[in-house]
């Protein structure tokens, strides 16, 4: 199962990553994520502390690594370098493990200087290619509203794209261009789930705006995830609706 969450941030993104990891890590599975979003707090949403997370250092920002698999000298703007590097062993190397899941944080590509940036963004996507490609285990990305992590021949073996959207305008157009761009990658199975439900009328009103067949359910407004948040902890381990409904687009997912 490979699966790529994304969204605008602040939508609840996250919260389903990591909630669908445990579920899956509680039945025995392998689960391995990958934390693909700049502003990255997937750890905390897992369960790990922050000491754990900081711990991490994101695969964009390992410059020696880079700088070896790829042949490209650190600084040396311009110059030739490999767009296959080795990787296969990043995930075993870098991620930690906490609750039977597997964290990988990649970070991002600072382009606010000067000069070419390429060994990096090449690197990141090499990385994800492996992982989607490569890894027989549960894989779950949590993504940026963007899919310039995948390529064509990654987001063949991306088995469910997830766009999660509040009951709004903007979060349904981000629906609409996710579909987009995964359509010009070849991928037409894009599902939706419904974040920040509070009524009856808001679930209609993304209903009512999404095909039937792109539907996954929605997850429920939930002090519970409030406080979680506070607490620093997994809204896994904290419980309520959201860890009920998240159950249940689970089920949806493994039909």
């Amino acid at each position: 199962m490979k699966i790529a969450i994304t969204g605008k941030g602040g939508v609840g993104k996250t919260t389903l990553a990591a909630t669908l990891a445990r579920l899956y890590a509680a039945e025995g599975r392998n689960v391995l994520c990958a934390d693909a979003d700049p502003d990255a707090n997937l750890g905390l949403a897992l369960g790990f502390t922050e000491a754990e997370v900081a711990s991490l250092t994101p695969v964009s920002q390992m410059s020696d690594l880079i700088a070896e698999r790829t042949g490209a000298e650190k600084g040396g703007y311009g110059a030739f370098f490999k767009i296959n590097p080795k990787v296969d062993d990043i995930p075993d190397r870098f991620a930690i493990e906490k609750n039977g899941v597997r964290l990988l944080v990649m970070g991002t590509v600072d382009s606010g200087g000067s000069g070419c940036v390429c060994p990096e963004s090449v690197m990141l996507k090499r990385v994800i290619s492996h992982l989607v490609v490569a890894r027989d285990e549960v894989v779950i990305l949590d993504m940026e509203a963007g899919l310039e992590h995948l390529g064509r021949g990654t987001a063949d073996f991306v088995e469910r794209f997830i766009v999660v959207v509040e009951p709004g305008a903007r979060s349904i157009q981000t629906y609409h261009n996710v579909k987009r761009l995964a359509a010009d990658l070849g991928v037409n199975d894009v599902k939706v789930v419904g974040s920040k439900v509070r009524s009856a009328d808001d679930e209609t009103y993304i209903r009512e705006r999404v095909p039937e067949n792109d539907f996954l359910g929605v997850i429920r407004w939930s002090q519970d995830i409030l406080e979680a948040d506070k607490r620093g902890v997994s809204p896994y381990d904290v419980g309520g609706t959201a860890v009920e409904d998240c159950r249940a687009i689970k089920s949806k997912l493994d039909e």
